[in-house]
């Protein structure tokens, strides 16, 4: 079980100590490998069991409990420590800190911040030879990725789903799309899935969602990727707000390597919380006027918002088309910034795709727009750095 965060925790009290474990058992990246219900038995549990993590509720006996953790942090110096106490004042936390924990959580556990603390902890984690611990499935870093068009029609769904579903390839990485085109998304067309879920459904139970639930409201695609779709009725629209999508992209973060947000073209409060919370944003054009001049509206106002333009990262679709009279070098002076990708025309692989509601992959796993789009995968996730060459011009291209 390399892939899970093992954890141990000890909890004299059945009414916090099962509400805690429920909770555990409810992270699809953790394996509850032992729990005790006596502070004086658990070293022997630790040493039998020798989890990744262990977890030691305070209010049963607080002198006991504090004990314990010094003990456990002389003999597994290496084993990261969470403490538990319904008692969150400062003298509370300081105690808990100086006998040697690491993170400390307010009871009742709120599910958002234990999946912070774990992540916290699994980062700073070290195995018993001192070297750095790299497995588990608790993600420390998630990469997310907001796809936008700068107008319709600039293939921005097409791109956000072959992108996802090569992503997905990787052995070790878990990602999911969520349709943010609320009104008029169509991933799961795309895709030709029929969800049992959406966005709506999992709005409607946002004060009672867990992993499991959200888990479940993911329809799985075979490529791998997951996909939340956007509401099948319209008026489901309204119980979307910005508060519930912060807490689903926060939740995802914690099971899913990789997210993707097909966005709307309006600026949505939902379409920027998406951008707000996203390591990448990804403004797709194409070479027109129209769309060369939304993109230059888009950074702009983008620009205006701290931290946000610094993200966004331009993507000219569709290179070599007929209808783009506009050259590379012209539209890079147009925006006033480098264009990140080029993702070339490819009309019939695209539209065949399409139609047969699969991925490229799939459908042309060797077109010129499938090839582009691995390369753009690759290199929002850093491995490698260089662009696609340049289209070449004709001899009598105006620049």
């Amino acid at each position: 079980m390399k892939d899970v965060l093992r954890i141990a925790i000890v909890d004299p009290s059945d009414s916090t100590r099962e509400p805690l474990r429920n909770l555990l058992l409810g992270v699809e990246s953790v394996w509850l490998e032992a729990e005790c219900s006596r502070y004086e038995f658990f070293n022997d549990v630790a040493r039998q069991s020798n989890p990744d993590l262990v977890v030691v509720t305070l209010d049963a006996e607080h002198n006991k409990a504090l004990q314990l953790i010094q003990q456990l942090t002389v003999e597994f110096p290496n084993m990261p420590i969470l403490a538990v106490s319904a008692r969150g004042d400062g003298q509370s936390i300081l105690q808990a800190l100086r006998a040697g924990a690491k993170e400390f959580l307010t009871a009742p556990v709120v599910l958002e911040e234990l999946l912070l603390a774990l992540t916290r902890l699994r980062q700073n984690r070290v195995s018993s030879d001192g070297t750095p611990a790299v497995n588990g499935n608790l993600k420390t870093e998630s990469l997310v990725i907001t796809v936008v068009g700068s107008r319709g029609g600039v293939g921005c769904t097409s791109l956000a789903v072959n992108l996802g579903c090569n992503l997905a390839q990787e052995p070790n990485h878990n990602v999911a799309l969520v349709d943010l085109d609320l009104a008029l998304g169509d991933a799961d067309v795309a895709l030709d899935l029929i969800p049992d879920y959406t966005l709506a459904d999992v709005a409607m139970n946002i004060d009672r969602l867990d992993m499991t639930f959200l888990r479940r409201s993911l329809c799985k695609h075979e490529s791998g990727l997951s996909l939340l779709p956007h509401p099948v009725q319209m008026e489901d629209i309204s119980l979307i707000h910005e508060d519930h999508l912060q807490r689903v992209i926060g939740l995802l973060k914690a099971s899913y390597s990789h997210l993707i947000f097909d966005l709307s073209k309006r600026f949505t409060p939902t379409d920027l919380t998406a951008m707000r919370m996203s390591d990448a944003i990804l403004v797709v054009a194409q070479l027109e006027l129209t769309s060369l001049r939304n993109v230059v509206r888009m950074l702009h106002t983008l620009g205006n918002e701290e931290g946000l333009g610094e993200r966004v990262k331009v993507i000219v679709n569709r290179v070599g088309s007929e209808e783009g009279d506009i050259t590379l070098k012209k539209a890079e002076e147009t925006i006033a910034r480098p264009i990140f990708w080029q993702v070339p025309n490819d009309y019939k692989a695209m539209l065949g795709a399409r139609n047969a509601g699969v991925p490229l992959l799939t459908y042309a796993p060797k077109s010129k727009a499938q090839q582009s789009l691995v390369g753009l995968a690759a290199a929002l996730c850093g491995k490698n750095s260089g662009e696609p060459k340049k289209e070449r011009r004709g001899f009598f291209s105006f620049k």
